[in-house]
């Protein structure tokens, strides 16, 4: 537990400006953001006497080892920053709302030739225009089927298309009117996008137009006894009328408008939203969020509109927000909503009338979610906790393992010989710090072998990043006044011009190995340093992943400039945002999937690297045993254990996490071509190749000047390709099973994804019975 004196800045060194400000942990990752109107003024509040706060904000300061901060101009331009940093850092005493379910929408993909009307879920993709979110599925194709009457646009997916477009028959819907087959060309392209447009303009709430319409046609029609064409027009405004009646009628005003209302104890709070279009309830969501911090319903209220509104822009931000309270201040945060919508938009509480009424059902929803969640939370909380001290007691631990690793080797008969790593924290799964390992240090199967080469690699980068963060600096803790730089990279001085220059050039860490993993990320160069007394050391000199995030000038205490700093000779800076994107936080406990070998040969690897704090276990799956380094007999949980279950679930997700990765590795190698063999030629090459030639087959058989012809081909990689091809062996003849006839002068078309056939390796179930 740290001392929040211990880097508490220094008087003055604060500036009373607009500004976001981060904590970080001992391990330098970001624990908590907040924004302030004035940095002086809010900083000074949490470093007061440790009595006096919060019990929530004393264990945030607590746990935190040092502070800085960032200078903006505006507090419009703070309320950004600090979204875009919670998005980025993910903070763990940040509130952060999170949907209580994946809610559906009904979308239409007008970035497609020919729209289509279907159902998603997950991250909204640019030029999809998105209706909801919906309760259900089933409720948005119940709407759907009855707006195809009148408007049919297209719904199969994209292989469907193709092939109807390839057959010239339409699918069913096509014959039974509710598609107007684009596919088959009864339609053009123009008349197809004005017909999604209606769509989307009648799920907008503009109704009353269409129902017109098709009452002056059905008139016009009985008018002239065209009595099965007014029938059909009868129908249509039937479903439109039936589609209508799914959402009732709210504000008689046709209001547009998000209705947010929030129910809150001291520990939790839940958030319920209802979007209005039209006068009418389109959608509903809700979140619920662990108070982290001491925090009033007013900032619970702009944390989410921030996580509403943060990545939307235009008719997605309503023309008016009703909320319970306001933020304070409220200027920033309206002017904000104004700036991504493009025209004004009202925050503000309803007093009286329908939209109070409204408000009041929106709160009793937000009651109702909070209880069901305390309900089911209380239960799988306790859970949780039973297993991990379950888990404890058996291996003699001292005490609860919070952060649990897990590893598995997976192979096919010794090839594509594969490791995973998958984070368990708290009893949960923490999917954004998975790790996948290719085996490189030798060839064939040994399990035992593989265990000890991925525990090894894994934690040289733990002690790595350690040794690079300064941790183990003469045996002083970092950040402590007059300390020393590290010897390997020597101290230097700067003024704050020239330190700004070096942060903004500063490269983004890889953290390659000779044998490197799979799956480890780049992510971009911190953007700004503040009042940290940590001294900033370099680790790599890998190229700067992106331009720096940064929302206004940077900060740059006297302490910061004057203090031994780290020179950047090994690319200094880059590794300080918050997040452990390597291997840089160590679990408690170790388990691998396997015996008593694969047990010593993970202890083995960690004695080698002198580490002897952390817990390391393994779970055969024939009696479900636990075995321990060194132990001749293994450690047998009760059946009805939790502590059982929760490493019987980490050691499954860790062999699903494998497994998955060798398919894809495995697959990889089966569809390999002889085109995947040229140096140089990249993706979107091979498929332009294909394209023109048609197969590999033409392909080979073509001239240096033919290969020219394809865009982006020259001389040179033309002749790489020619050479390639002639020394690769042709594929063998494709043979009629029906008849047994020989085709030898034609070879079927490659798809545009792959440059060669695929290649086999026996039948699918028995390759799948081999796999480890």
């Amino acid at each position: 537990m740290a001392d929040p004196s211990s880097y508490r800045p220094r008087p003055g060194e604060i500036p009373d400006t607009p500004g976001v400000y981060r904590f970080r942990d001992e391990h330098r990752r970001v624990i908590y953001v907040g924004k302030a109107k004035s940095l002086r003024q809010r900083l000074a509040n949490y470093f007061q006497d440790l009595a006096n706060l919060h019990p929530r904000t004393r264990t945030m300061v607590t746990t935190a080892a040092s502070v800085e901060w960032t200078v903006v101009s505006t507090e419009v331009e703070a309320l950004q920053l600090e979204y875009s940093w919670i998005k980025e850092f993910d903070p763990r005493f940040n509130v952060k709302y999170r949907d209580d379910k994946s809610y559906p929408y009904l979308a239409v993909t007008m970035n497609e030739e020919f729209p289509r009307v279907q159902v998603m879920r997950g991250h909204k993709k640019k030029g999809v225009r998105y209706f909801g979110p919906y309760g259900h599925a089933w409720a948005i194709r119940d709407t759907v089927d009855l707006l195809l009457r009148v408007f049919p646009v297209r719904t199969c997916s994209a292989g469907v298309f193709k092939n109807a477009a390839r057959t010239g028959r339409p699918c069913l819907l096509g014959y039974i009117g509710k598609c107007s087959a684009p596919c088959v060309g009864r339609i053009s392209p123009e008349d197809h996008r004005d017909l999604a447009d209606e769509f989307c303009d009648f799920m907008a709430g503009r109704t009353g137009t269409y129902l017109r319409r098709l009452e002056k046609r059905m008139m016009e029609a009985a008018e002239k006894m065209e009595y099965e064409r007014a029938a059909r027009l009868r129908d249509d405004i039937g479903a439109l009328k039936k589609a209508m009646e799914k959402s009732a009628v709210v504000l008689a005003d046709a209001t547009d408008a998000d209705l947010i209302a929030v129910a809150e104890d001291e520990l939790e709070a839940a958030v319920q939203i209802f979007h209005v279009r039209g006068g009418r309830v389109r959608g509903q969501r809700g979140w619920v969020t662990d108070k982290v911090e001491e925090i009033t319903t007013g900032a619970l209220v702009e944390h989410a509109l921030q996580q509403l509104y943060g990545e939307e822009t235009g008719d997605a931000v309503p023309k008016e927000v009703l909320v319970p309270a306001l933020p304070e201040p409220v200027e920033p945060v309206q002017e904000w909503l104004t700036g991504r919508r493009g025209s004004y938009v009202s925050l503000r509480i309803p007093q009286r009338g329908d939209k109070k009424a409204l408000m009041e059902t929106v709160q009793r929803n937000a009651q109702q979610a909070l209880a069901l969640h305390k309900t089911k939370r209380a239960s799988d909380l306790t859970t949780r906790s039973r297993a991990l001290e379950e888990i404890a007691d058996a291996l003699d631990l001292d005490s609860a393992p919070l952060r649990i690793e897990c590893y598995d080797i997976s192979h096919l008969q010794g090839d594509d010989v594969v490791a995973s790593m998958v984070v368990f924290e708290d009893g949960l799964q923490r999917k954004s710090e998975y790790r996948r390992f290719q085996i490189k240090g030798f060839a064939g199967q040994d399990d035992v072998r593989s265990m000890h080469e991925v525990i090894s690699r894994r934690f040289k980068r733990y002690l790595a990043e350690k040794e690079r963060t300064g941790e183990w600096a003469d045996g002083e803790e970092p950040g402590t006044d007059g300390g020393a730089a590290p010897a390997d990279t020597g101290a230097v001085s700067a003024d704050a011009g020239a330190l700004s220059a070096d942060i903004g050039a500063a490269p983004a860490d890889t953290g390659a190995t000779p044998t490197g993993t799979a799956t480890e990320s780049t992510a971009p160069a911190d953007t700004v340093t503040g009042a940290s007394a940590d001294t900033l050391t370099g680790a790599s000199a890998a190229p700067e992943s992106g331009p720096l995030p940064t929302m206004g000038p940077a900060t740059l205490t006297p302490s910061a400039l004057g203090g031994p700093i780290a020179t950047p000779v090994d690319g200094a800076f880059k590794d300080d945002d918050g997040r452990p994107r390597k291997f840089a936080y160590p679990p408690q406990l170790v388990v691998v999937d396997g015996g008593q070998p694969q047990v010593a040969a993970a202890r083995r690897a960690l004695d080698e690297l002198g580490i002897d704090d952390i817990a390391v276990c393994g779970l055969a799956k024939r009696l479900e045993e636990v075995w321990l380094p060194g132990g001749d007999d293994p450690v047998v949980l009760p059946r009805t254990s939790e502590g059982l279950y929760l490493l019987q679930r980490v050691r499954d997700e860790a062999h699903r996490f494998a497994i998955t990765y060798q398919r894809t590795k495995r697959a990889k190698r089966f569809r390999a071509g002889p085109l995947d063999d040229v140096p140089g030629l990249g993706e979107t090459r091979k498929q332009a190749l294909i394209k023109h030639f048609g197969s590999v087959k033409r392909l080979r058989s073509a001239t240096i000047e033919q290969i020219q012809e394809v865009p982006g081909i020259g001389r040179k990689t033309a002749e790489t390709i020619a050479v390639a091809l002639a020394q690769a062996a042709p594929a063998a003849p494709a043979v009629n099973t029906a008849t047994g006839e020989i085709m030898e002068d034609e070879e079927p078309e490659t798809t545009a994804g792959s440059s060669g056939v695929p290649a086999t390796a026996g039948p699918p179930d028995e390759r799948r019975g081999q796999e480890t």
